[in-house]
């Protein structure tokens, strides 16, 4: 049996941000082994994002990015269920790298956007990271809009 240490838990937790408890078993499932424990905390993540896929969403966040160059920027609506989610720092984070995405990859519509592959990291697509993010909040999360503005362009 492997010894799972504090450490190796806390190490989990941070690069995941899933619950401490959610990191030991994990990390118990998969032998010690972060890689597949990370993967293993995503798969459940998912699972549980699905489950709440028939949830009432009537709260938000707008995320916004402004691209270096100052000629590139998107709005992004995300809707929630509770205020409480809304203004939480993972949702926040979420938002923003959503919104670097779409100046990036300039989808041409909601479902584009989530279909393309996550740019931060490809083994996802970008509806992957909405259910991480809804199976780490524990609410149903939804990208239902977005616009992008370019100089020059109408």
């Amino acid at each position: 049996m492997t010894n799972i240490t504090a450490i190796d838990v806390k190490k989990l937790r941070q690069a995941t941000g899933a619950g401490m408890m959610d990191c030991k078993k994990a990390l118990e499932a998969a032998k010690g082994d972060a890689g597949q424990a990370q993967e293993i905390l995503r798969q459940k993540s998912l699972i549980k994002a699905d489950k709440k896929a028939d949830r009432e969403t009537k709260e938000g966040y707008i995320a916004s990015y402004v691209h270096t160059n100052n000629k590139t920027a998107t709005l992004v609506e995300i809707l929630c269920e509770t205020d409480f989610v809304a203004r939480n720092e993972n949702l926040q984070k979420m938002g923003k790298n959503v919104a670097m995405q779409v100046v990036a990859m300039n989808p041409a519509d909601v479902t584009e956007l989530l279909a393309q592959d996550y740019i931060r990291d490809t083994k996802i697509t970008v509806e992957e990271l909405v259910k991480q993010t809804s199976g780490l909040l524990g609410e149903k999360l939804m990208i239902n809009r977005f616009v992008r503005y370019e100089i020059g362009l109408e």
